[in-house]
């Protein structure tokens, strides 16, 4: 029995599907499958049950459970004696990000932080604030960035950057692509947006909000999950949307 196969158990275990386990490890689904088939096969025991796609915890994983995550914590923590003695910064670290922060904020920052701490493992998940209000929540990220409101009471929260949103259209935009005094009614333009849970969606329904617009009246045009298919959207004269101006 290795560390690595009782790190791919409490994994799978966890997230009830080997391919998402071996996703969040960083290593194949063939990888994930023969080390749980090998510790299966090393003690004579089924760890799991399979339901269709998903496995469920057969009786014998469920006791062995607890003891493996006591094991890695024990392991994790000596690692942490010899990294204070040679005064190396290891380990691992899980952010979870919204779309936005994890496109235009993150990388450089994270270059910065591994040429810093090379010997930190980084693991980063991408979705909008809602999923990673979540992550940090069932403690799958150790921590979350995004740009919009968050729901938990029992979150802490620290303000760590400022971002700047603009309007966006195609330029064969008929009113807005010209340079037209004043700004536009928000009624009057056709919006692609994100889904709900969005930062960016909540902005503007923040803007509609203090044009005392109700947002049910904004002609809505579409709603697509990520920026980059808004800004091709847009590109191709679709609509109008919020765009990122700097971070």
């Amino acid at each position: 029995m290795t560390l690595d196969q009782l790190r791919i158990f409490v994994a799978v275990a966890e997230r009830g599907h080997m391919t998402k386990a071996a996703e969040l490890l960083g290593i194949s689904q063939s990888a994930a499958s023969a080390a749980i088939r090998a510790l299966e096969q090393q003690h004579g025991v089924r760890l799991f049950d399979r339901v269709g796609r998903n496995i469920e915890l057969a009786q014998t994983g469920r006791r062995f459970l607890p003891e493996a995550k006591a094991v890695l914590e024990r392991a994790a923590a000596a690692s942490n004696v010899l990294a204070d003695v040679s005064q190396t910064v290891t380990g691992s670290l899980s952010i979870a990000a919204s779309q936005t922060i994890a496109s235009y904020w993150l990388p450089r920052r994270l270059a910065a932080f591994h040429e810093a701490y090379p010997a930190v493992r980084l693991n980063v998940s991408i979705g909008n604030t809602s999923q990673v209000e979540t992550q940090v929540l069932d403690g799958t990220a150790d921590f979350g960035l995004v740009e919009g409101r968050t729901e938990s009471d029992i979150l802490r929260r620290a303000k760590v950057d400022v971002d700047r949103l603009l309007l966006v259209v195609a330029p064969s935009h008929p009113k807005i692509a010209e340079h037209a005094p004043g700004r536009p009614d928000i009624r009057e333009l056709r919006w692609i947006i994100r889904e709900g849970g969005s930062g960016t969606r909540e902005a503007l329904e923040d803007l509609a909000r203090r044009e005392a617009v109700p947002f049910a009246d904004l002609r809505i045009f579409l709603v697509l999950p990520s920026n980059e298919a808004i800004r091709q959207a847009v590109e191709a004269g679709a609509s109008t949307a919020w765009r990122i101006a700097s971070l």
